[in-house]
């Protein structure tokens, strides 16, 4: 007859695999993430347009969710573009109005014109995306 498993051996039979779960679980933009700064955060592609100059409302921005960027225009024909990933917890910004770029998860906010932070628990600025202005078109480049 065999005995019953005891929470000892449960846990020491399943703890191999729950410590190697537990690895994978971190946040990307954590603050105990040693990653560098300079990491590309986006999910775009070089070279990809993402929209047309007149997609991007003067004083405002627009949200690309699928290639992970923002793009502003915090002044007539001046086009930013930042991570669209906050730097608090790694969710994505949800709006951009009134010259600031929002977080829905916790409420940090961002500037428009240099993705630096204007509210909330955000530690850093949004990072900074590199675009080409040609044409009417806006590229990621």
């Amino acid at each position: 007859m065999t005995s019953p498993a005891t929470r000892r051996t449960v846990l020491l039979a399943t703890g191999g695999a729950a410590a190697a779960l537990s690895v994978g679980c971190s946040n990307y933009g954590d603050e105990n993430n040693s990653s560098s700064s300079s990491e590309k955060t986006s999910g775009a592609a070089a070279g990809q347009e993402l929209a047309k100059t007149t997609d991007i409302p003067v004083g405002g921005g627009k949200i690309f969710a699928d290639e992970k960027v923002v793009v502003t225009q915090p002044t007539k024909d001046d086009f930013k573009a930042f991570s669209a990933v906050c730097t608090h917890q790694s969710c994505l910004v949800g709006s951009v109005s009134d010259g600031i770029i929002h977080c829905p998860c916790h409420k940090s906010e961002f500037r428009i014109a240099d993705g630096s932070v204007a509210g909330g628990p955000a530690p850093r600025p949004l990072p900074a995306e590199q675009i080409t202005v040609e044409g009417g078109a806006i590229k990621l480049t």
